[in-house]
């Protein structure tokens, strides 16, 4: 049975995701920044109705150790590392004229360094498999940029340039590498905008509502599968036609 990691799964995206990639038949290891994230949460449940095994490990991703002995440790409870979806991430939102240092480099901790960590770990697991699938959470923001986020919008940006690096270092070995750009998608974290931010949110995207989870899991379902096999560098927006 392959397996997949996801990382920032407890909820949202990455909970979508991993119970989508559950539903293909992949074994599942849920990852977070403590166990406590996965306590009064059935995500682990639902999963494991899927009938394939589940595990939950507990790492900030953004800590390199941190990161090294959770791969060792997945590949050692499951046999393999197929699939790494990188989805963790955090906003610290303001305006670059009261942006603290502390919130850029928190955000670029979190958003970017742990893409490289756990590709890095990851990675090395995959190439001696000679094959695997990395699939990277960027964002709209780090396409087009956006006011109130120079910090996450850079590290979303940074991102796609990893992409596209990653794919071209490890395609050799089999392993492809793409990313997907989500716009709005209705999540605990847009939830918290003003209703007149997101009227004028909803006015700037062609479909005319926010996204779902389901929508971003479908995607990297795709992306993780034999379909796509031919297909890395590639970053696929997911936005409604925000961008039109």
């Amino acid at each position: 049975m392959a397996t997949a990691i996801i990382t920032g799964a407890a909820r949202g995206i990455g909970a979508a995701i991993a119970e989508r990639l559950a539903k293909d038949g992949f074994d599942i290891a849920l990852n977070d920044i403590a166990e406590s994230c996965f306590e009064n949460n059935d995500i682990v449940d639902r999963i494991k109705a899927q009938g394939v095994k589940c595990g939950v490990y507990a790492a900030d991703v953004s800590k390199h150790e941190q990161c090294e002995e959770m791969v060792k440790k997945i590949k050692a409870d499951f046999g393999s590392i197929d699939v790494l979806v990188n989805n963790a991430g955090i906003t610290r939102d303001g305006l670059l004229a009261r942006m603290s240092e502390e919130n850029y480099d928190l955000v670029i901790s979190v958003n970017q360094k742990s893409v490289f960590n756990m590709t890095k770990f990851a990675g090395a697991v995959m190439m001696k498999q000679r094959g695997g699938r990395i699939i990277n959470l960027s964002s709209v923001a780090g396409v087009y940029g956006n006011a109130g986020q120079m910090n996450y919008s850079a590290s979303k940006a940074a991102i796609i340039g990893m992409t596209k690096t990653t794919a071209k270092e490890l395609g050799s070995r089999g392993i492809t590498c793409n990313a997907v750009a989500p716009g709005f998608i209705d999540t605990p974290m847009t939830a918290q905008l003003s209703d007149e931010m997101k009227a004028a949110i909803l006015g700037q995207i062609a479909l005319k509502r926010y996204g779902r989870t389901e929508e971003i899991a479908g995607v990297v379902s795709f992306l993780a599968s034999e379909d796509a096999s031919y297909v890395t560098g590639q970053v696929i927006e997911i936005s409604g036609g925000l961008s039109m």
